[in-house]
């Protein structure tokens, strides 16, 4: 597992590589859009500079959710990260709304030029390549530090891959055969990728900030390890899970023999946290030691002493 420090620093560094990427990539497809005067390429730089404020927010929120929990934050500054990736879902969002509202101006219009052909699909082609590696990078760093925000920004390279390579077909196709109207019909193909990427992205950050419990596969592992302590307990019950940024917050109730010591109660909630904490990364846990009321039948428990 790795430790708080390194999980910032290599958040805040992938952070500031994707800032990098993108602006280079912006500048490069703005300019090659506005000489081909294509709507499609276009539609790419102001993808890319979306992408770019995504860089920002997720640099951003990164370094602020590594805070430590404060007088005003108890639970720490970790859904700093979902808000960020909510935000950068509305951008997209309306990233795709423009490139809708300019391709239909343009069939609208009749009006349809793109030039500078190949110099157009060679910027296309070094976009995806670049953004497939770099996207990789940012989706490696986001699973092992488990950050929501980097996630995001990873999403919506992979997303300008794709669309890169979509538009990269478009120019081609277009100048085997000549048809340019296929360059704002592509610009719409592009946004509708944003939109689903958009949405994805929506699902993964925006509903943590409600407190949704964690996905049933981690749940299932905190099942199972109560399993491996059960002759050691009554019964656990009120289990309740949530996450905030990277950090996942378990709360429970444990039922104990009520001739057991306070001594041996909290010895076995640590054991219980440290088995959890194995196999479930950055978890903040909280056992609450309850005495059993001694008044069933039968018991799998020794309750004397």
């Amino acid at each position: 597992m790795m430790q708080s420090l390194e999980v910032q620093q290599a958040k805040s560094k992938a952070a500031l590589f994707s800032i990098a990427s993108n602006s280079i990539l912006i500048v490069l497809k703005l300019i090659v859009g506005i000489m081909m005067q294509s709507v499609s390429v276009i539609s790419e730089a102001v993808h890319s500079g979306l992408d770019l404020v995504a860089a920002i927010i997720a640099w951003f929120s990164v370094r602020e959710s590594g805070k430590p929990a404060d007088d005003e934050h108890h639970f720490g500054h970790g859904k700093i990260e979902n808000v960020a990736g909510t935000i950068e879902a509305v951008l997209i969002f309306g990233a795709a709304a423009y490139i809708i509202w300019e391709a239909g101006h343009k069939l609208k219009s009749g009006v349809i030029e793109v030039e500078s052909l190949g110099l157009g699909a060679a910027v296309m082609l070094v976009s995806a390549v670049a953004n497939y590696f770099v996207s990789r990078y940012l989706l490696n760093v986001a699973i092992k530090t488990d950050s929501v925000a980097l996630e995001a920004d990873a999403m919506h390279l992979r997303t300008d891959v794709y669309t890169s390579v979509g538009v990269l077909g478009g120019l081609i196709a277009i100048k085997l055969t000549g048809i340019a109207i296929l360059d704002p019909i592509i610009a719409i193909v592009v946004a509708l990728m944003i939109i689903k990427a958009a949405w994805d992205l929506t699902r993964t950050a925006f509903f943590h900030i409600l407190d949704v419990k964690l996905p049933d596969d981690e749940e299932a592992i905190i099942h199972d390890v109560m399993g491996n302590f059960s002759g050691k307990y009554i019964e656990y019950h009120k289990l309740r899970t949530r996450k905030s940024g990277h950090i996942r917050h378990i709360d429970m109730h444990l039922m104990v023999p009520k001739q057991m010591t306070v001594e041996a109660g909290h010895t076995l909630s640590h054991q219980v946290t440290a088995d959890i904490q194995k196999l479930l990364a950055h978890c903040h846990i909280l056992v609450h030691i309850e005495p059993c009321p001694g008044a069933c039948d039968s018991c799998t428990v020794e309750c004397r002493p």
